[in-house]
This record gives structure tokens, C-alpha cells and sequence, in this order.
């Protein structure tokens, strides 16, 4: 079994060509090349228990995000004498079924830090050593390999941004290799191979969505994409991310770029390198952490936080993150998921998340923080779940990070800023007509109205065929209080997490509850407190 010369090369996210180690060392010396993708159940299995349509995992827009990728990369690789060999089942079971059938020497697959594919991993690599079958498993997912970070911080990850760019440099260079030809496929064996699915094939009526994702799928679409977006110098050496437009939808504010990375489409080396390319000609360019460069750092940073802290996904058992007692509130959660919550910036992203799987992150820091520390005070798990569902550009490090920033357990710690569900997208648009669009219920109040529309007077409502309370939403929350309450929690919780000092078990947090409880009673609990806040 280990002695032919033929390559098995695994895809999982680097869905590309170019800039692709595992593919170059697989293909350099190879008689025979098989390019493997697994589709996985725990991924691609329809699920009719979910809220949306998809698996239990993901939602169809990224389900089809990935399938549109492989599609792309099959027609790459035809272009150069190869195929993409689609199996089904178990990825390591399949793929330890398929090297005990082909002559393969060599497995070679992208480096995963995410822990389900770190213990698919461990179970592939350990067959094929066994086996005398060599495992190439390079890092070329993110700019640096994150054990090296960790190595350099003394075994732990930095945490914060300005000490990961501080340790990290400058990153590897993509590789430059351009293929004319692939060696062909070897002798299938008994292996079951499968052409690209549909969202058909994998059981999805064709009506479960009434709009998919603007954006489309694979490598040809990304390097597309990026090209674009060079191509304005100016842009790129001014960006910052602060700034940026969340209510542009029809042209995004942004590269949208982010669901090619995640995927693997685009190499985070290659976007680097043209983006360098640009500040070198453009000696005068924004710098991290708002740059755009600054932004694939912050996905750097995010990953190595992610890999180097057990339990990173959740509050309990987790070391960075504060310990707060969040209500279980289910109401309040389907309300926000649902475009329920009465205030129309808040919803009409919740709708443009839903159908494209995609919005702004000016507005994804907006619904956030509404649904946690700003207004109903829901625990950050359960919007990042929704997130995880309905995000093209879900990425596991990137989105517990930016969950744990926003609801103020870990990163970021100003609770006191809350974006305003009122006035922070009338900033941006004082029309309202992102949320006409989104929310095409409001197309008709008139602006003055159309952020706060219940407190239009009953006339306006009739002539703009809306009526609050029956055609759209009242307010699940006052706004005014509910932050302010938000506010005195987060006081609380935060006195109390020093005090018991960063202790995570279930019965730290039933403490946590209690005092929070006495001190609500007792007046001057309450106020040591507060002292001890404002000392």
C-alpha cells in the first residue's frame, strides 16, 4: 500500500490552486494524483428540526456557498488533466477506506486548528503513519502558524492585538507555483465517487429559500473579486475599518472577501502580498489595527486566541472569558433571530443576515451588542449560534471572538459604549432605506419616523399602511432602560468576577447569581459595589 508514488491531496477549506502547499507537494513527484473532497453528514445533512433551512450545522446559503467552491475548483482542476473525486460519509473513515484502496505514498492536507478537524486529523494521520504513508499537513490557512505565536509568548496566546502583531512579523510569502498540468487520476478501486451535488442530490427542495446569498462561491469568484478591489489603489491605502457604510447593501462598503477565507478560496498569504504590493506603491496608507492589512491580522490574532484557550467556544471552564449571569430568555432570543425585535435598524439586518448570509461588520457589532450586554442581555452562545448557522463567512476562532468582544466577557471591556438600535444606522442613513428595503413593511413611513416608527402619530401609521402592534412589532424592550439596566448588571457582574477571581465552574456562577440577587436587596451591598467600580 505505501509504496506507489501516487498522491492523495484532502481538500477541506483550502478550496483553491493557487498558493496551495498541500496541492504543490502532492502533485511534484506524483505518478497519480487524487484530489479528494468529503461531504460530510455532520455538515451537509438536512435537518428539519433547525430554525432555517439547512443542516444542523449550517444554513443552505453557506451549504450552497461551499458547493458553488467546489464546483469552481472541479472545473480548475478538469482545466488541468485532473478531477475533484467527491466521496460521502465520515471524512476520516472515507479517507482511511481510500488509502488502504489506492496506491498512495503520500497524504498531504491542510493544517486545521478548529477542534473537530483536529480530531479527524489525529485519527487520518495516525492510519497513514501506520501504514508507512507519508502526511504532509502544512499551515497554510492563516498568515502564521499559530503554535509558533503561542511558542513565542511563553505557551500562552497573546491577547491582545497590539502584543499578536508585535510577536508575529511578517508572514511567509504564497507560494508563486503556476501548474499548466496535473498528474492524472490513479485506479478508483472500490471507492463510491460522486460528481459535485446539488442542493437537490442533498435533499433540499428547491423552495425552502425565498433569496439566497448575492455572493457566489469558488476561487475564480474570489480572485475576481480581489482584482476589483486592487484595482483602487486609493482604497486600499485609505481604508479603515471604523469607517465604512454598515446600510450599503447594494455596494458593500468592505471587500467582502471574508467567506473566500474562510472557505479557503483565496489564500490569506496572496491577499497580503498584493495588498503590500499597493502600500508600496502608495507610501502614504492607513496602518493596523484599521488598515486593511490590519484586518487579516486581526483574523491572525483571533485564531491564535482561539487555538491556544481550552473551551474558547463557551463562558464556563473558559480563562479569558468573564463569568456573567446572562438571562435565559427564549422570547427575547427568537425575537431578535426572527426580525421581531420593533426596532426596524435592528431587524432589517437580522433579515439581510437571513437571506444573504452576509451584512456589514458595523451592523453585526450592532445586533450584537443589542441582543447581549446592550439591551436584552441574552447570552452571547446563543446569538453566536445563530450566527454560526446563517453566516457565508462563518468562521469558528473569528466569530466566538468577536461575540466574546461584543458582549463585553473578553477583549473588550468599555460596557458602557452601546450602539444605539435608534440612532447609530441614522447616522449612516438618514432615509431609512436600508431598512426600506429590508423591511419592505416600512417602505412607506416617512423618515422621521421610520427608525422609531411607534412613535409616529395613528395617522401617519394608517397612510403608510403600517400599524405598530399589527403590522410590524411594538419594542420587546424600552430602550432608554433596558440599557441602562444592561449597564448596572454589567457593573455588578464585573465587581464580582473580581472578586471571585476568574472562578468558572457551575457553582461559581450560581455564586455569581446569589450575590448578584442579595445585592439587588441590600442596599448597601449594592453600593460597596458600585464603590468598588468607580475606586
Amino acid at each position: 500500500m505505501g509504496s506507489g508514488s501516487g498522491s492523495l491531496v484532502w481538500f477541506r477549506k483550502g478550496i483553491r490552486i493557487h498558493d496551495n502547499p498541500a496541492l504543490e507537494f502532492a502533485s511534484r513527484t506524483a505518478s497519480h494524483l487524487y484530489p479528494v473532497f468529503v461531504i460530510d453528514p455532520h455538515y451537509m445533512k438536512p435537518d428539519p428540526n433547525a430554525f432555517s433551512p439547512g443542516s444542523s450545522r449550517a444554513g443552505l446559503n453557506r451549504i450552497k456557498f461551499l458547493l458553488e467552491s467546489l464546483v469552481d475548483l472541479d472545473l480548475n482542476l478538469k482545466n488541468l488533466g485532473s478531477r475533484l473525486l467527491i466521496l460521502k460519509g465520515d471524512p476520516a473513515e472515507v479517507v482511511i477506506h481510500c488509502l488502504k484502496e489506492w496506491n498512495v505514498s503520500k497524504l498531504c492536507f491542510e493544517y486545521d486548528t478548529e477542534p473537530y478537524y483536529q480530531a479527524l486529523d489525529v485519527k487520518v494521520k495516525n492510519f497513514a503513519l501506520a501504514a508507512g504513508i507519508e502526511v504532509f499537513s502544512p499551515v497554510s490557512h492563516t498568515l502564521f502558524n499559530p503554535t509558533d505565536i503561542i511558542h513565542k509568548n511563553g505557551g500562552k496566546p497573546p491577547l491582545s492585538y497590539q502584543s499578536f502583531v508585535k510577536l508575529a512579523g511578517e508572514p511567509p510569502s504564497p507560494l508563486t507555483t503556476v501548474y499548466s498540468s496535473l498528474p492524472p487520476v490513479g485506479h478508483l478501486g472500490s471507492c463510491d465517487i460522486f460528481e459535485v451535488p446539488t442542493i437537490t442530490d442533498l435533499g433540499y427542495g428547491e423552495a425552502e429559500q425565498d433569496e439566497f446569498s448575492p455572493f457566489k462561491g469558488g476561487e475564480s469568484e474570489a480572485l475576481k473579486r480581489l482584482d476589483e478591489c486592487m484595482k483602487d489603489k486609493k482604497w486600499v491605502a485609505n481604508f479603515e475599518k471604523p469607517k465604512g457604510n454598515p446600510s450599503a447593501f447594494l455596494k458593500p462598503a468592505t471587500t467582502v472577501l471574508s467567506p473566500y477565507l474562510k472557505f479557503g478560496c483565496l489564500s490569506s498569504r496572496y491577499f497580503y502580498q498584493r495588498i503590500q504590493d499597493i502600500y508600496r506603491s502608495m507610501p502614504k496608507h492607513s496602518s493596523p489595527p484599521v488598515s486593511l492589512s490590519g484586518q487579516l491580522l486581526w483574523r491572525e490574532f483571533f485564531y491564535t486566541a482561539a487555538f491556544g484557550t481550552p473551551n474558547f467556544d463557551r463562558m464556563k471552564g473558559n480563562r479569558i472569558c468573564k463569568q456573567i449571569p446572562w438571562k435565559d430568555d427564549d422570547k427575547l432570543l427568537e425575537a431578535w433571530r426572527e426580525a421581531r425585535t420593533g426596532f426596524p435598524w435592528i431587524d432589517a439586518i437580522m433579515i439581510q443576515l437571513r437571506r444573504w448570509g452576509w451584512m456589514h461588520h458595523l451592523a453585526r457589532h450592532s445586533v450584537a451588542c443589542f441582543l447581549t450586554r446592550g439591551d436584552l442581555f441574552v447570552h452571547w452562545e446563543k446569538g453566536r449560534d445563530v450566527f454560526e448557522r446563517l453566516l457565508i463567512d462563518s468562521d469558528w476562532a473569528i466569530n466566538n471572538g468577536n461575540w466574546m468582544w461584543l458582549s463585553c466577557s473578553s477583549f473588550f471591556y468599555q460596557y458602557n459604549r452601546i450602539y444605539s438600535p435608534t440612532t447609530f444606522g441614522k447616522k449612516y442613513d438618514p432615509n431609512g432605506d436600508y431598512i426600506r428595503h429590508f423591511l419592505p413593511v416600512l417602505k412607506d413611513m416617512p423618515k422621521e419616523y421610520i427608525y422609531e416608527p411607534w412613535t409616529a402619530p395613528k395617522s401617519i401609521q394608517t397612510k403608510a399602511n403600517c400599524i405598530i402592534g399589527k403590522d410590524y412589532p411594538i419594542p420587546v424592550v424600552s430602550h432608554d432602560s433596558a440599557s441602562k439596566e444592561c449597564r448596572r448588571k454589567m457593573g455588578e457582574a464585573y465587581a464580582l468576577n473580581k472578586e471571585l477571581n476568574g472562578l468558572v465552574g457551575e457553582d461559581d456562577l450560581k455564586n455569581l447569581r446569589r450575590k448578584l440577587d442579595e445585592s439587588e436587596r441590600e442596599e448597601p451591598e449594592g453600593k460597596r459595589y458600585k464603590q468598588k467600580l468607580i475606586g
